[in-house]
């Protein structure tokens, strides 16, 4: 297991179900939805705070932010 800072994969769980339009600002996204929302996965920290900027300019329902413990699965 990686252990150092910033390693890892985090999901973001936001309100509603977004366009594609996000996945092509942010590439490294991986979405999905659940239960009528959206999950984001993403493996880069410092893309995490560009993508929590972005769900706050969008004005976003922010739900939940984790980080997980392993890959996630693609």
């Amino acid at each position: 297991m990686n252990e150092r800072a910033g390693a890892g994969a985090y999901e973001i769980r936001v309100r509603g179900v977004l366009t594609d339009e996000l996945g092509v600002a942010y590439p490294e996204l991986h979405c999905r939805l659940r239960a009528g929302d959206t999950l984001l996965t993403l493996r880069d920290e410092s893309a995490l705070y560009g993508v929590l900027r972005t769900v706050d300019i969008l004005g976003l329902e922010l739900l939940e932010v984790r980080r997980l413990t392993t890959e996630p699965v693609t």
